[in-house]
């Protein structure tokens, strides 16, 4: 059994057997950089919708849309006609000008550097990948290995099986993918790989001899003013190139720009206008379900539209015939480039639409918009309801004092956990940066000076956490090394048999995931059941893909014949949301 196989079938069974130590195989060094709020430069010039072309109206529809679709959980929109913002949201808990994780949105960017190469004459889109690291190669290997040619790599047809899953077996990356199967022959079938784009980075690095995100710094992200940039790197220090990139949004809306104006920035020629041109135009057939590939460039359901586009929403989508760009970060609980975030792009965009060049400005309709929009930063107030189980959920305005006392109630309670597998992070968060938890130990909480804290021991690190009631309380944590801003929001309930009962939504500002809990009160002892958003059937969608890896070995067979697939899906949802008891100790944790 390949490496990369017996990595997947090893992490898959760590996550069921709650294991929280030497999970990974790939060395941990932490990247997490802290944001450093920078001053954003070349901002877009702000206008109303009406000036240019489109109404207030169509901006607050979309605005309503993305928030009442559960499924996308929205955090950031922005849209750009002719130069100019004509709509911003920024839906609380989530900051205005902060940087947020992109995924695959990046693959685009990296696809900018191989167009930079190719017009500096170091690279051509017929080069041979084991030409390149031909140094890398045994003597067997350079007989028989096929030819994978750069445009291979960013058409997504080049056929090798080292995959995303192979990510996690080991730290030489572009040694496993050098010596890895080809399936097929190359060029001919797309089969999207993130492991191709990380391929093309560690081309940039072979050929100048400086990892991705330098090499883009002079000749990219300076000329248009992007200085709020981290791209973590493989543990050889290669830029990931497919993931592992955060920017803020209005810096992705300015590639878009960048895009539409055939590459240009304040009149100087960034990208070479041909590579704008053939990257954004249909070079494969991609999935079902979706329109086409390009160079790292998905297009898009309107003739002559494309897209850069990240997992869970990390979306610039780009309209040349209407010369708009709408950026979006999010946390959608779909992987797939078309999903529910784009559909209700396209209904309120549909291909029939065109802007006019000016409409009549539309003063209370505009200021509509900014209402809504503040609303949105604000976060609305909520409104009681009975939720499932015949829970009363207690207004957020009004009843001030009804969260404090509660709060006294359980004030200087310490809790010991009797499993320590569970941590602050998300399981995918813990994946996407290979950072494992330690294991929550214990728990306390505080009510001090008229704020309520939440005290997390995880392995040996105190986090603290405050909880704001009615609206999200921000704080950073830092977990091995690596420092992440969040937003906790709790409101008490009761549930059917009167028992109280604290649930915590606790956003990663910077990140596409949420850990939820709901934390029970006995006398004695405290209950919780946890989860995260995207949730179980997203991560059992990277699971299945994990296992189909293995699908040409006898034990996955095996596992299959006997049921056991059902049996580790069963298995993994419940690691996902676990329920979990601890004691009470009353022993305070600093």
């Amino acid at each position: 059994m390949a490496n990369a196989q017996l990595a997947v079938m090893r992490l898959i069974w760590d996550i069921l057997a709650g294991k929280t130590e030497g999970v990974s195989k790939v060395s941990y060094f932490p990247q997490k950089q802290v944001f450093p709020n920078l001053e954003i430069q070349q901002r877009f010039p702000r206008a109303t919708p009406e000036s240019q072309g489109i109404t207030s109206e169509q901006m607050i529809s979309l605005v309503r849309g993305l928030k009442n679709a559960k499924e996308a959980d929205i955090h950031h929109l922005m849209a750009v006609r002719n130069g100019y913002v004509i709509c911003e949201c920024d839906y609380a808990p989530y900051r205005k000008d902060i940087w947020h994780v992109t995924y695959s949105m990046c693959k685009s960017i990296t696809g900018m550097a191989i167009g930079l190469l190719i017009q500096e004459g170091r690279l051509q889109l017929q080069d041979n990948l084991y030409t390149i690291f031909e140094k890398r190669l045994n003597p067997l290997q350079k007989i028989f290995r096929p030819v994978v040619t750069i445009e291979n790599l960013l058409t997504m047809t080049s056929a090798v099986a080292f995959n995303e899953a192979g990510a996690i077996s080991g730290d030489d990356w572009v040694g496993a993918y050098l010596s890895a199967p080809v399936r097929g022959t190359p060029g001919t079938v797309f089969e999207y790989n993130s492991m191709n784009t990380y391929m093309l980075s560690a081309v940039v690095t072979e050929l100048t001899g400086m990892t991705l995100l330098d090499y883009l710094k002079p000749r990219l992200l300076e000329p248009l003013g992007i200085d709020n940039v981290m791209w973590e790197t493989c543990p050889k220090g290669i830029t990931k190139g497919g993931w592992g990139l955060f920017l803020c949004l209005e810096d992705m809306a300015k590639l878009g720009q960048l895009y539409l104006q055939k590459g240009k920035w304040k009149g100087r020629q960034i990208i070479p206008e041909h590579w704008v041109e053939i990257s954004a135009s249909k070079q494969i057939n991609s999935s079902p379900g979706t329109y086409g590939y390009g160079y790292q460039i998905w297009m898009e359901a309107r003739p002559d539209s494309f897209e850069f586009n990240g997992m869970l929403g990390q979306n610039v989508v780009i309209y040349p015939d209407m010369n708009l760009i709408l950026a979006f970060n999010a946390g959608s609980s779909e992987l797939n480039q078309d999903c529910i975030l784009l559909e209700i792009v396209r209904s309120i965009f549909p291909p029939e639409f065109h802007p006019a060049e000016r409409l009549p400005e539309n003063r209370q309709a505009w200021r509509n918009l900014q209402n809504l929009e503040k609303q949105m930063s604000e976060g609305g107030s909520i409104v009681p309801i009975i939720i499932r189980g015949g829970w009363k959920r207690e207004q957020r305005k009004g009843h001030r004092s009804s969260w404090k006392e509660k709060a006294r109630r359980i004030a200087g309670s310490s809790y010991e956990l009797e499993q320590n597998n569970i941590g602050l992070f998300p399981i995918l968060m813990q994946a996407a940066h290979n950072n494992f938890t330690s294991g929550i130990r214990k728990l306390e909480f505080l009510l001090e000076e008229e704020k309520f804290y939440l005290l997390v021991l995880e392995g040996t690190e105190l986090h603290r956490l405050e909880i704001g009631m009615g609206k999200a309380a921000v704080s950073r944590i830092c977990v091995h090394g690596e420092e992440y801003l969040t937003a906790a929001e709790g409101v008490f309930t009761v549930d059917e048999e009167e028992q109280m009962v604290l649930k915590l939504d606790i956003a990663f500002l910077e990140e596409a995931s949420r850990r939820k809990v709901k934390f029970f009160f006995g006398d004695e002892a405290l209950r919780m059941e946890w989860d995260e958003t995207p949730g179980s059937e997203l991560i059992l969608e990277g699971v299945e893909f994990g296992l189909s890896e293995l699908e040409n070995n006898f034990i996955y067979h095996f596992i299959r014949e006997k049921g056991g697939v059902d049996m580790i899906r069963s298995l993994i949802a419940g690691a996902i949301h676990p329920a979990i008891s601890a004691r009470r100790t009353d022993i305070p944790l600093q």
